[in-house]
C-alpha cells in the first residue's frame, strides 16, 4: 500500500500506536501539574490537526465534556483542592476525549485487532477491545436515529432544539428502545461468532504482513523523549514552590 503523502500516524504500525496510546494515557495520569497539563492538552489538540483529522470530532460529545467539566471544577472548588485543581482535572478529560480518537480514526478495527494480538493478548481479548471501541460510536448512532424517527413522527423535536430537562425528558424515552438494539445487536454478533466457531481454537491467523519500520522505532522513541520531559518538567513546577524561604 502507498503511503506517501499521508500524515505520520496514518504510516504508523497498529502496535506503535497502542503503545504510544498506553503511554500517553499514563502520562496524562502522572502530570498533576496545570501549566504542565495545559501544555500537554494543547499538545494532543496540535497532533489531532496534524494528522489531518476534523477539529469537530475532537468535541463529538462537547456538551457532556463541558458539563462533566464545569462539575468537577465546582465540586474541586467547593469541596476539594480548589479551582486551580479542577481545571488541570478538566484538562485531563479533554486529553483523554483527544487521545482515543486519535487511535481509532487513524486505524482501522481490523489492524487494532491485528496489534492487540502481535502485543501478545489473545485475539479474545482483542475482540473485546475492539468492541468496546464501537459501542460509544453505535449507540450515537442509534439515539440519533431514534430522535429523527421521533421528531419525523412528530412525537418530539430534536434535543438540540430544547433546553437541558427536556433533552433529559427525550434521551429517557428513548433509553428502552436503544437498550432493545443493543440487545439485538449483541444477539446479532453471537451468532456471527457461533457460525464461525470464534474461540474454538487457541491461535489465530491473520492475512496481515508484520514488520515495523524505523519510522515506528522513530516514533516510539519519541514518545519516550516526550514523556520523561513532561514528567521532569512536571516534577520541576511542583519543586519550585518548595524552595522559596
Amino acid at each position: 500500500m502507498d503511503t506517501r503523502g499521508k500524515p505520520i500516524l496514518k504510516r504508523l504500525d497498529s502496535r506503535t500506536k497502542l503503545l504510544l496510546t498506553a503511554l500517553s494515557s499514563i502520562v496524562v495520569f502522572i502530570v498533576d501539574s496545570p501549566p504542565v497539563a495545559a501544555a500537554q492538552t494543547l499538545f494532543f489538540i496540535m497532533l489531532f490537526i496534524c494528522a489531518r483529522l476534523p477539529v469537530r470530532r475532537i468535541f463529538a460529545n462537547c456538551g457532556f465534556i463541558l458539563f462533566l467539566i464545569a462539575l468537577v471544577v465546582i465540586l474541586q472548588t467547593v469541596f476539594g483542592s480548589g479551582l486551580i485543581t479542577g481545571l488541570m482535572i478538566g484538562c485531563r478529560i479533554i486529553s483523554l476525549a483527544i487521545i482515543l480518537p486519535l487511535l481509532t480514526m487513524t486505524t482501522e478495527a481490523g489492524d487494532i485487532s491485528f496489534g492487540i494480538t502481535r502485543l501478545g493478548f489473545n485475539y479474545k481479548t482483542a475482540y473485546i477491545i475492539t468492541s468496546a471501541f464501537n459501542i460509544l460510536p453505535s449507540f450515537r448512532e442509534d439515539a440519533r436515529q431514534l430522535l429523527d424517527a421521533r421528531s419525523l413522527r412528530g412525537a418530539a423535536t430534536r434535543p438540540g432544539k430544547r433546553n437541558i430537562f427536556a433533552r433529559f425528558g427525550e434521551y429517557a424515552k428513548i433509553a428502552l428502545p436503544l437498550m432493545i438494539k443493543a440487545m439485538r445487536r449483541a444477539s446479532a454478533a453471537g451468532l456471527a461468532m457461533d457460525a464461525r466457531a470464534f474461540g474454538a481454537y487457541r491461535a489465530r491467523t491473520w492475512p496481515r504482513k508484520t514488520g515495523m519500520s524505523a519510522l515506528d522505532f522513530t516514533a516510539i522513541a519519541a514518545g519516550i523523549v516526550y514523556a520523561a520531559v513532561v514528567i521532569t518538567a512536571n516534577y520541576i513546577i511542583k519543586l519550585k514552590p518548595c524552595q522559596i524561604p
